[in-house]
């Protein structure tokens, strides 16, 4: 069981995985979402290509004035404090955050990390497991995927049924 965590998307502007300029967070206690937050961030390297841009819809002009990203996680660090992190395919979510304090050259607190992706192919082996179609089935309507607010909300929601027994009559 894991009532209390922080659900976390990233977007990014190019196949860097420092190149972050997006997150969203949730904090989740006790089964319930309590707090969240979004912020854009100015990526490293500072430059979108048009896959990304295409999937989320950002662009140079969206995070020229953001903040960098150690600004950004010091806002974030005590939110999240002591919690487990979930994403939805944390393989990149997780990835992302490793490369960008890497790049900015901070500690990196070993966070903890579990996968809504996989949980969800534990729980239905066959079909698609797109963070839409797994946030539908559990009764999230993502109606702005690929904006890391949503996207976080999304796996929060699915993280609250799928990793609590009680909560599974999905």
């Amino acid at each position: 069981m894991m009532k209390d965590f922080a659900a976390i998307d990233f977007e990014t502007a190019n196949n860097e995985p420092t190149s972050v300029c997006s997150v969203g967070i949730v904090i989740v206690r006790d089964c319930q979402i309590v707090d969240s937050f979004y912020s854009l961030i100015k990526p490293e390297p500072e430059y979108y290509n048009y896959w990304c841009s295409r999937v989320h819809g950002l662009t140079c002009r969206d995070t020229e004035d953001a903040p960098v990203f150690p600004d950004v996680w010091a806002q974030i660090a005590p939110k999240i404090e002591g919690l487990p992190l979930v994403a939805h395919n944390k393989a990149f979510d997780e990835k992302c955050l490793k490369a960008v304090f890497r790049c900015y050259q901070m500690d990196y607190p070993d966070y903890e990390f579990h996968c809504t992706l996989v949980q969800s192919r534990r729980m239905w082996p066959c079909g698609k497991h797109n963070l839409d179609i797994i946030a539908e089935r559990c009764g999230y309507n993502l109606q702005n995927h690929h904006h890391a607010l949503a996207d976080a909300e999304a796996c929060a929601t699915i993280a609250i049924k799928l990793f609590n027994p009680e909560n599974t009559n999905i």
